[in-house]
């Protein structure tokens, strides 16, 4: 069995170490809407998988309500997902998200088609920073310790340290972002 309250806490951690603007580990874990969407996202997740979807389906739409933030009940999370101004952000019902992701607000990652029982959602690895307003759609994968730039449209994988940018998102290759970062 998960503890939780120990999850949370890492969570609430993590985001004091990312957010220059967050006071305590504490602050984070009481009044940031991403701790709030992401503790309701994991009873929803766990309803959604007992095969209890309308009550999991209700629960995502409080938090939506709550926080602003839309996550589908369906949706992988790994650990340290930190939503930054999060109103706006959409995750898809197949979507899968790794660990020590951060998300800026107005993004979306989004399905393509409406066939069921298939991935339209895109996977987002480890280490990965999507921009504000960037939208993600279909089954594709944005690669490890990647970044997406404000603003993108990605309809194609993007290579693990790779950065995004555009509409639709061309790749920057690693010696011009350097200049960028």
């Amino acid at each position: 069995m998960i503890n939780w309250f120990k999850k949370w806490h890492m969570e609430a951690t993590f985001i004091y170490e990312q957010d220059p603007s967050c006071q305590s580990v504490w602050e984070a874990f009481f009044l940031f809407p991403s701790i709030k969407a992401l503790k309701k996202h994991q009873r929803a997740h766990h309803h959604y998988l007992k095969k209890r979807y309308t009550y999991a389906r209700w629960l995502s739409e409080r938090a939506k309500f709550q926080t602003g933030i839309e996550i589908h009940p369906g949706a992988s999370i790994g650990d340290n997902l930190f939503i930054d101004h999060g109103m706006g952000v959409v995750i898809g019902e197949t979507a899968i998200i790794g660990d020590r992701v951060k998300l800026y607000h107005g993004v979306t990652l989004g399905g393509t088609g409406k066939d069921k029982g298939v991935k339209r959602h895109p996977t987002v690895e480890n280490d990965v920073e999507i921009g504000a307003g960037a939208t993600v759609l279909g089954n594709v994968t944005i690669g490890h310790h990647s970044k997406v730039g404000a603003g993108a449209v990605v309809l194609a994988d993007v290579p693990p340290y790779s950065t995004a940018v555009g509409m639709p998102a061309r790749i920057i290759p690693h010696d011009e972002r350097r200049q960028l970062d």
